[in-house]
């Protein structure tokens, strides 16, 4: 299975593409795409969307991670950061992938076991886990954390999906004197609830 991860940003946008055997996670790619901060915005949104589905194109990967980020110090910044990350989220949509979005802090904790890990340590996790790893840029640094991300939610999803614990039991036969609940008063798997966490808001 081929993840990439996106850093979006209007000025440069990080990506990282790893391939997923098993438990094994294997380093592919990683690169930035840039815009002309001397340009319109249009055409910056237009070259970030070019170059990001160039390496669609390129690489063909199977699934799509983007890191949700905020800015709420300045609304000019905010509001640049958020087209970027639209072009993030359309570009893997025109390819017909689904796309999954982290906050920074899941992403951390994923990769290095702490919410509030700085920078430094999460590349270091990241050379780590991807031997022999170049980072082209920090923000594709970033892009690969976001993937690796992924993968490791990826895989524990799958796990409890497959885990006989978190089956869904709405289908079996009910005890004498037992009344069916409606499906609102279910209470969720684990599977599902890892799902409703991970739903994009619209």
């Amino acid at each position: 299975m081929r993840l990439i991860g996106i850093d979006p940003g209007l000025r440069n946008t990080g990506w990282g593409i790893i391939e997923m055997q098993g438990s094994r996670l294997r380093h592919v790619a990683n690169g930035t795409v840039r815009s002309d901060d001397k340009a319109a915005l249009s055409n910056r949104l237009l070259q970030l969307q070019n170059g990001l589905l160039e390496v669609f194109d390129t690489w063909l990967p199977q699934e799509a991670a983007v890191e949700e980020t905020f800015v709420n110090s300045n609304a000019t910044t905010t509001l640049a950061l958020g087209m970027a990350r639209g072009i993030a989220l359309l570009v893997p949509a025109q390819k017909g992938l689904d796309v999954v979005q982290y906050l920074p802090n899941k992403v951390k904790k994923a990769v290095v076991g702490a919410g509030h890990a700085q920078k430094e340590q999460v590349q270091m996790m990241v050379q780590r886990l991807l031997p022999g790893v170049e980072f082209a840029s920090a923000d594709a640094a970033d892009a690969l954390a976001v993937a690796i991300c992924h993968a490791h939610l990826r895989a524990s999803m799958a796990t409890w999906e497959s885990s006989p614990s978190t089956a869904d039991k709405a289908s079996a036969p009910l005890a004498t004197g037992q009344t069916k609940k409606s499906q609102k008063d279910q209470p969720l798997t684990a599977a599902q609830r890892y799902k409703r966490a991970l739903m994009v808001r619209s």
